[in-house]
């Protein structure tokens, strides 16, 4: 049994089969049970499939898990995922068998199958640890991704930003032209009405000395019309 814990590795992935919950994906968690596992328990882990086209494993310990699971033979101890990754700890009560599996999304990896609690106990706490480690990389992908969508939208608002700044400058831009026109035209306008004021004014001056030389001449005229008056108040 030793020897076969110890050889568990990348290459048996092609050993895997059957079919695993979303629960198993990106998840982290450890749960325990005392009955029989359930059928909304067991659609959480690995189940009973049809085998894979290349490799038949009804003669082999995950062949005997799956019929197990299926049967609902064994009660799951505990389960712990870690990315795409998991591993369940399950024991069979009537001949006191503890079967430790390792899966990988919808494929069982690898399950080992021993009388020897203490033993179970370590092979699970073993694949629990390889189950952190091979979920490092889905890990800091997911991570990454989730880093490279951010700066993609960073981006995108930022390239929003300066298409909007660019859009205000030139509207701002714009607007100064029109302003500086208008206001060369209100200069222009301003000089002209200038003009005219002071065209105005000189009119009004002209008038008004006109005006004052036409009443200077009644004046005069009046005076040179009035009847004299003699002594004893006779003409």
């Amino acid at each position: 049994m030793r020897r076969a814990k110890n050889s568990v590795g990348i290459g048996l992935l092609g050993l895997c089969i059957a079919g695993l919950s979303v629960n198993a994906i990106a998840q982290s968690s450890s749960r325990s049970a005392a009955a029989p596992v359930p059928a909304s328990t067991a659609n959480s882990m690995p189940a009973a499939s049809n085998t894979s086209a290349t490799i038949d494993t009804t003669n082999s310990t995950i062949g005997e898990l799956q019929q197990l699971m299926q049967a609902q033979s064994v009660s799951e101890l505990r389960t712990t995922y870690n990315g795409n990754y998991g591993s369940s700890l399950l024991f069979k009560p009537d001949s006191r068998t503890y079967y430790v599996a390792l899966f990988q999304q919808k494929n069982f990896w690898r399950v080992v199958k021993t009388v020897n609690e203490v033993q179970a106990e370590q092979t699970y706490k073993s694949f629990v640890g390889q189950t952190e480690k091979l979920a490092e990389v889905d890990i800091r992908r997911i991570k990454l991704e989730a880093e490279k969508q951010y700066t993609e939208q960073l981006i995108s608002s930022q390239e929003s930003r300066l298409i909007a700044l660019q859009n205000d400058l030139a509207v701002q831009r714009q607007q100064e032209q029109r302003v500086a026109v208008q206001q060369d035209q209100s200069r222009q306008q301003a000089q002209a009405l200038t003009s005219k004021e002071q065209s105005a004014r000189n009119q009004l001056v002209a008038l008004r000395s006109r005006i004052r030389v036409l009443e200077a001449q009644q004046t005069m005229i009046d005076g040179n019309n009035a009847p004299v008056v003699g002594k004893g108040g006779q003409k």
